[in-house]
């Protein structure tokens, strides 16, 4: 029934322009206008990472509700967390339009929005005037584009939100805000969290709550460069690690827009960031809680990113194609497959296949 009537959606949201049909999409759930579960979550789900409590491992990645207008609704619709960015110190309008491509041949996206957002005050409003509602609300902090000094704006997005953020997640992933993606080099790297770790022991010290740190890289990181970063994000003490941001790379693809520039997301990134994902999990052991993104478009693809290593999970392309429906069916297989393979939980599947997934070439 929900997939019946999502498909009539989409075919009024998909004669819009991609940017026009996100913004109707985002009024409509700031209006109350979206599904909501039949039944509580299966407890059988529920998992403690970084000291949060998630009631269930999906949920939406950062992007659709880049100014928190939204955190709410997405609770409500059955996710188990939501994140609102990425959020720039100042606002920033983002880079010319059009910047969103639909890839309908291949289930996938190609975005190049450059981090465009209203702000940290505008979205420290909203998140303030939700307090008390309950729910795992992370922010996800990145830099503006002429930012004189990066780092020092993902320490700002700190200091703003740590009242109000459940978790951070530190965006040096993107590929559409130039140079961005050279913070991933260990030595850079190695600046950055040192300043951003160093911002958070004065917040405790001060008296503050102590929020969790989550590191978002990319799936075009080179074989050779995984365990080096892995080694400093392991060494400065991380709480998580998101793999992965959208790609650079167009292998495969058929759709007649394949070569706008931007980063790729849906279907076609499933293999790449799960390679990836695989290879992190073995490279930081399984010790280090990690967040897999990228084509999950199915309750098969959100297992099978479970079995390569993934603790929780976000997506957002599969969403735009298969409706808000698969929230349900990911959460309904997941369960069966945990008791399928006689486990009390979901670490029971987890890394199950990554040795699979991190020898498969990219």
């Amino acid at each position: 029934m929900l997939k019946s009537l999502y498909n009539l959606a989409r075919t009024a949201l998909f004669a819009l322009n991609p940017e026009d049909a996100h913004e109707a999409t985002l009024k409509a759930l700031e209006c109350g206008l979206h599904p909501r579960p039949f039944a509580a979550d299966d407890p059988i789900l529920r998992q403690t990472v970084f000291g949060l409590d998630f009631p269930n491992p999906v949920g939406i990645a950062a992007g659709f509700d880049k100014d928190a207008r939204v955190a709410d609704a997405v609770l409500a619709m059955g996710c188990g967390f939501a994140e609102a960015g990425t959020l720039t110190p100042k606002p920033q309008p983002g880079n010319p339009k059009p910047r969103i491509f639909r890839l309908v041949t291949d289930h996938g996206l190609i975005n190049r929005l450059g981090f465009n957002n209203g702000g940290h005050a505008a979205a420290l409003a909203r998140l303030d005037a939700r307090k008390g509602r309950g729910g795992i609300v992370g922010v996800n902090i990145g830099a503006n584009k002429d930012s004189a000094d990066r780092a020092g704006d993902y320490v700002a997005g700190i200091e703003a939100f740590n009242a109000v953020a459940s978790y951070f997640t530190v965006n040096i992933s993107s590929p559409n805000t130039p140079g961005l993606r050279d913070l991933q080099a260990p030595a850079a790297l190695d600046e950055l969290l040192s300043r951003v770790m160093a911002a958070r022991a004065r917040l405790i010290e001060a008296g503050a709550l102590r929020r969790p740190i989550i590191v978002k890289i990319a799936p075009d990181i080179a074989s050779d460069d995984i365990g080096p970063i892995c080694e400093r994000l392991t060494a400065h003490g991380v709480d998580g690690i998101a793999v992965s941001n959208t790609t650079l790379a167009r292998d495969g693809l058929k759709d007649a827009q394949a070569q706008e520039t931007g980063g790729l997301s849906g279907r076609p990134l499933f293999r790449r960031s799960t390679i990836m994902l695989a290879r992190v999990y073995r490279a930081t052991g399984g010790k280090i809680p990690l967040i897999g993104i990228g084509g999950i478009d199915s309750a098969a693809a959100a297992l099978e990113k479970i079995e390569a290593g993934a603790t929780l999970l976000q997506l957002y392309t599969g969403l735009i194609y298969d409706g808000p429906g698969l929230i349900g069916e990911i959460k309904s297989h997941l369960a069966r497959e945990v008791r399928r393979a006689g486990q009390s939980n979901l670490a029971g599947l987890r890394g199950r296949k990554a040795e699979h997934w991190a020898g498969l070439p990219l």
